[in-house]
């Protein structure tokens, strides 16, 4: 979308954890429909730990594909 032509936006800062519940509430709430529970949480973690911590460009985009590859949701995105 949009969000990626724009550099505070197009990436994802894996140790703010305001952005972080946004990405839960609005990407895998809101736009995959899942329901809110700490296997969401568990997810964000585990594509923070594949893009490692210290790597501070995480691409929004690659962010949101690990997120969907993580929770199975391939047919819906």
């Amino acid at each position: 979308g949009p969000s990626i032509y724009k550099s505070d936006a197009e990436k994802v800062s894996g140790s703010d954890t305001k952005e972080l519940e946004t990405v839960k509430k609005n990407f895998l709430i809101k736009k995959l429909g899942l329901t809110d529970s700490p296997k969401l949480d568990t997810a964000i973690e585990k594509v923070i730990e594949t893009l490692e911590k210290s790597n501070r460009n995480k691409y929004r985009a690659l962010f949101y594909y690990l997120l969907v590859k993580e929770l199975g949701q391939e047919s819906k995105y």
